[in-house]
């Protein structure tokens, strides 16, 4: 009768646990090194997963680098093999702090959040600091955000022959839906 009880109890307790995190696995981020009079160089991958821990404003994101989809296919090609080197950096991850998060005190109404974390890319990590925008709408809590990293930070190589083509600082947009 006891093992009867205690496994519901426990399947319970999982599921109040597993609430203390919010997720998505369909973030998008956005990178673009465009340079002015030439072919915009844009990649989005809208299979980014972010959790949160809205109790305490932690915030992850894993980005693999293979889920980049360019305009056309050589570039996609040249920023795995090239620049990324995706089969030896197969993954972005960023873990990071929400200065000043209180999950109360959101609305449906933007409010500005300065995000505080490291970003592993490409075998390195640096520490950043993310502007942001979060809003709450019912259960769920969406995250927006643009800034940029340079390439040089995280030795992304750039062959000299297109450099002139590809810009070192990187723009990087998030869009996360969390629930």
């Amino acid at each position: 009768m006891k093992k009867i009880i205690l496994l519901p109890m426990l399947l319970a307790s999982c599921i109040v646990l597993s609430q203390d995190k919010m997720i998505t696995k369909s973030g998008t981020v956005t990178i673009e090194a465009s340079v002015p009079s030439f072919q915009p160089v844009k990649g989005t991958n809208s299979n980014v997963t972010f959790v949160l821990n809205p109790k305490t404003g932690e915030i992850a994101s894993l980005a693999l680098m293979k889920g980049y989809e360019f305009e056309m296919a050589l570039m996609e090609e040249h920023f795995n093999e090239n620049y990324m080197e995706t089969d030896k950096y197969p993954k972005a991850v960023f873990r990071g702090q929400i200065e000043g998060f209180d999950v109360n005190k959101l609305t449906e109404d933007y409010k500005d959040y300065i995000i505080k974390g490291k970003l592993e890319l490409h075998g390195k990590s640096k520490d950043i600091n993310i502007n942001a925008k979060i809003t709450r709408t019912g259960t769920r809590i969406s995250v927006f955000s643009d800034f940029s990293v340079n390439t040089n930070d995280f030795d992304i190589p750039i062959p000299a022959l297109i450099k002139y083509k590809l810009d070192n600082k990187v723009n990087i947009q998030i869009i996360a839906v969390l629930k």
